[in-house]
């Protein structure tokens, strides 16, 4: 059953791959809006804003938030493509034939995976340019990989849910832009500790302090302290959320 479920799998991300490399602007576009913001801040707002560090550079600061928003970027494309599909009649198709129905929601979030993976090898390449520089050791650069792995399976479940619910094309991506948002209400571009009392509690208490504070101290080969398992805990915890939620709606669907 395993190796039926795995090789169905395989096959259909296969398809949703060969969907992209055959319009590559998908990902291109993904990374448009995120590399557009590091031109912005490093060059128009960086001189301005106190970023609480003597040391180092505001790319070296900001890139962990922007990574963040290149995966929530990319994900409103999950949502689309599954849409699409739903629309399209392909998953009643699917359940004529002998694939295994969990294959279906695993083969989009697969290719969310790779593609959100390249748009954010794009932005880190475009940042290196930009003067970003990091002492990260293998070791450091594997946990940064997981980190990002993790909250991009998260947030692509999520993105799962979206797709399976909605009833318009703009509705299905509609959902990722508070996604896309909600760096900016945490310490990914300035401290928590200059932003007015309740902003500052709401920014320290969600997920995306914890996860750009690991990355960041990743980076710098700095201790993550507590944040590391914060950040996990977030990401695992609505990981687990997420994937019940899809799955208990994509089984009404075909029922």
């Amino acid at each position: 059953m395993t190796a039926h479920v795995l090789g169905d799998t395989a096959v259909l991300t296969g398809r949703s791959l060969r969907h992209i490399l055959r319009s590559p602007d998908t990902i291109i576009t993904t990374a448009i809006t995120p590399i557009a913001l590091m031109l912005l801040f490093v060059y128009v707002l960086g001189g301005a804003i106190n970023f609480g560090s003597d040391t180092g550079s505001y790319i070296d600061y900001m890139l962990p938030g922007i990574l963040l928003i290149t995966i929530a970027s990319g994900i409103a494309y999950t949502a689309y493509r599954l849409f699409l599909d739903m629309q399209s009649g392909i998953f009643e198709r699917f359940q004529s034939m002998p694939i295994a129905r969990p294959s279906v929601l695993w083969a989009h979030v697969l290719t969310s995976l790779v593609a959100n993976i390249a748009s954010v090898v794009i932005v880190v390449g475009v940042a290196l340019l930009m003067g970003f520089r990091t002492g990260a050791s293998p070791l450091a650069w594997l946990a940064v990989f997981g980190i990002l792995t993790l909250f991009t399976l998260a947030l692509t479940w999520l993105a799962v849910i979206a797709g399976l619910s909605a009833k318009t094309v703009d509705g299905a991506s509609a959902f990722s832009y508070p996604l896309i948002f909600l760096p900016f209400i945490s310490s990914a571009f300035v401290p928590t500790d200059t932003m007015p009392a309740p902003v500052a509690w709401f920014a320290e208490n969600q997920p995306v302090t914890a996860i750009v504070s690991s990355l960041r101290a990743l980076f710098a080969q700095q201790p993550v302290g507590n944040d590391l398992w914060t950040a996990l805990a977030w990401c695992v915890g609505l990981l687990f959320v997420a994937y019940l939620g899809a799955m208990g709606i994509y089984r009404r669907k075909i029922s």
